[in-house]
């Protein structure tokens, strides 16, 4: 089931959605009388891919995800508001373990962003313990590049198993109890996240990092389609799809 997820999910990524439109349209004009058919999805998936490529579009999808939760600051809960938050927990991400790499290029862009919000927010609370979980590799990787930076051993929780978020809530739920945590993860990923691990009963305090679609002023290079533009169209879909097969399942 989870491969078969992944293999679907990915099916409807904006980049796949358009080409296989595309593809279709192609062989009506190929092979078939349906001439009139085939012409409009040809042109549909080449407007779609086009649209979705441009930082307008990209943004509008993905600014409602990033902005659901305000940025966490220790400085505005007041002292002594955060007592009893003993654990900071950073959601897992793409990783690998090539050992002809640096252990920094081990850790995708997004993880590196993760663990570092993670780092911060561990030495504002002093006595705190970071969880850092993820499977092939992710939460080994980001233990070593933490204790390269200089956080302790002793301050490391690994949770190396947990192959997406859903099973990142179950495997810390007997750890965390009840107790108010700390969960660190994308800006575009937190709606989803809460939601699941809500969902197990637990209490997570948001602080969203890794913010791809930050509001600023309109520059010239936004008027052109991109491929980072279309990466931020890809986040968009995989998490309202995420969200929407979680609602599904009663998930969130």
């Amino acid at each position: 089931m989870f491969l078969l997820k992944k293999l679907i999910s990915r099916g409807l990524f904006p980049l796949p959605l358009s080409l296989e439109i595309v593809c279709v349209g192609l062989y009506l004009l190929w092979f078939t009388r349906k001439q009139r058919t085939g012409k409009a999805l040809v042109t549909f998936g080449t407007l779609l891919l086009a649209g979705l490529s441009y930082f307008f579009t990209a943004n509008g999808l993905l600014q409602p995800l990033e902005h659901h939760y305000p940025p966490f600051d220790m400085t505005s809960r007041g002292e002594g508001a955060l007592p009893a938050v003993r654990f900071i927990m950073v959601l897992g991400s793409r990783a690998n373990t090539d050992p002809g790499v640096p252990i920094t290029s081990r850790l995708s862009s997004e993880l590196m962003v993760r663990l570092v919000e993670g780092m911060r927010l561990h030495r504002e609370l002093p006595g705190s313990k970071l969880i850092l979980s993820g499977d092939n590799g992710s939460a080994e990787g980001m233990s070593q590049v933490a204790e390269a930076l200089g956080v302790s051993p002793q301050d490391v929780i690994l949770s190396p198993t947990p192959r997406d978020t859903e099973e990142e809530a179950l495997r810390v739920a007997p750890l965390l109890g009840q107790a108010p945590f700390i969960l660190v993860t994308s800006a575009a990923h937190m709606p989803r996240a809460m939601g699941l691990f809500r969902r197990r009963g637990l209490q997570p305090l948001p602080a969203p990092t890794d913010y791809l679609a930050p509001r600023h002023a309109i520059e010239p290079e936004d008027v052109f389609p991109s491929a980072f533009n279309l990466f931020k169209s890809q986040t968009a879909f995989y998490e309202y799809l995420g969200l929407a097969w979680a609602e599904v399942r009663g998930k969130i």
